[in-house]
């Protein structure tokens, strides 16, 4: 299928359905129109496009996924961060789950019937996954779970989780389970940021138990999921949050009365230098290649671009982050923590520096 016909469709079909999100600017509503979305592209067979025919796709390479992201998104029919789950977690189902669990889960969540979350981060290990304590003990065909997750996004809404655990010490002891979330012994309580919005939660777990058919490889594969999902994040995930700021420069230039146009050139420069990097990370993926570290450089890219035009925001709207109440202020403050988010700026230059250009630990 030709990628430049594939595009023209779907823009010929959202130009033929009303999907346009209601009044409802909450998280709630966020969540349930996503819901809605998801159900009327599954239905229409575009959500299906990029994923294998054994989980209920129709098969064709990954890029189509990131066509339809980018379209979705780019056109404010869905808010970024809630669709990108999608990307970073049916991948992991496929790759990992049983083929009869993946094939049963799968479509639910592609059909939005399902919300799903990721429980990784915990309040002593963040960026550093390889620390975390959450335990699993084996109890017969079940294993028992105990500890605290934070940071997990979405989970107020979300059906199941994916989770790392640890079974043993050290890399090879992190484990990872697909965890129903109205199991007994888990508790959500959401976290309200300073930005207004309570995306993040945390869960707590509380000798919960998990059948031993729910975990994802095998005892001690949780690391190498981890790592496997993360190129997934910042590909696919990455080219839909991209289209979302791109529609928010355009909002920015029609709204600036007296736009300065070196600073609208320098916050184009660094969305049109992550877009480029993207674009051929994608394409790298559409072609089978194994991505790793160098996809740090995405992210870095993509949290100074995301900064970069939110101080244009600041700038050229005198007094809207301060006075008014838009969606300007709390976009703002949400992209303070775009360094933070998915690994810090910190650590993902850190990684650059030892594992792509080979500096060494100092």
């Amino acid at each position: 299928m030709k990628l430049e016909q594939f595009r023209a469709d779907l823009r010929a079909w959202l130009d033929e359905h009303d999907l346009t999100p209601g009044p409802d600017h909450s998280l709630e509503g966020h969540i349930r129109q996503l819901a809605r979305l998801h159900s009327a592209l599954y239905e229409a067979g575009w959500m299906r496009y990029g994923w294998p025919t054994e989980v209920g796709g129709l098969g064709g390479p990954a890029i189509l996924r990131a066509i339809v992201g980018e379209e979705v998104v780019g056109r404010r029919l869905a808010e970024p961060g809630p669709y990108s789950m999608v990307e970073v977690l049916a991948p992991t189902m496929i790759d990992y789950a049983p083929t009869e669990l993946a094939a049963e889960m799968v479509p639910r969540l592609l059909s939005g019937r399902e919300q799903w979350c990721q429980g990784f981060s915990e309040p002593g290990s963040g960026s550093d996954l390889a620390s975390l304590t959450t335990r699993a003990a084996p109890d017969g065909d079940n294993w028992i779970v105990n500890g605290q997750k934070v940071w997990t996004s979405y989970a107020q809404y979300s059906t199941r989780c994916v989770l790392l655990t640890r079974t043993a010490p050290g890399y090879d002891g992190i484990t990872a389970f697909f965890v129903d979330l109205d199991t007994p012994g888990i508790t959500i309580r959401p976290l309200r940021t300073m930005h207004g919005v309570d995306e993040f939660c945390e869960v707590y777990f509380d000798d919960v138990v998990i059948p031993a058919c729910r975990m994802l490889g095998k005892p001690g594969d949780g690391w190498r999921l981890a790592m496997d999902l993360l190129p997934y994040e910042r590909s696919t995930c990455f080219w839909q949050r991209i289209a979302y700021l791109y529609s928010r420069f355009d909002d920015l230039i029609a709204e600036a009365e007296d736009p300065d146009e070196f600073e609208l050139g320098a916050a184009y420069l660094a969305l049109h230098t992550l877009r480029c990097r993207s674009r051929a990370t994608q394409h790298r993926l559409a072609d089978g290649e194994r991505l790793g570290p160098e996809t740090s450089i995405d992210k870095v890219l993509l949290a100074t671009a995301e900064q970069r035009l939110y101080d244009t925001v600041r700038d050229l709207l005198p007094g809207s982050l301060e006075l008014d109440d838009t969606p300007w202020r709390s976009e703002y403050l949400y992209s303070r923590a775009a360094t933070i988010y998915g690994g810090t700026a910190e650590i993902q230059r850190n990684i650059i520096a030892r594992r792509l250009l080979d500096l060494g630990k100092e």
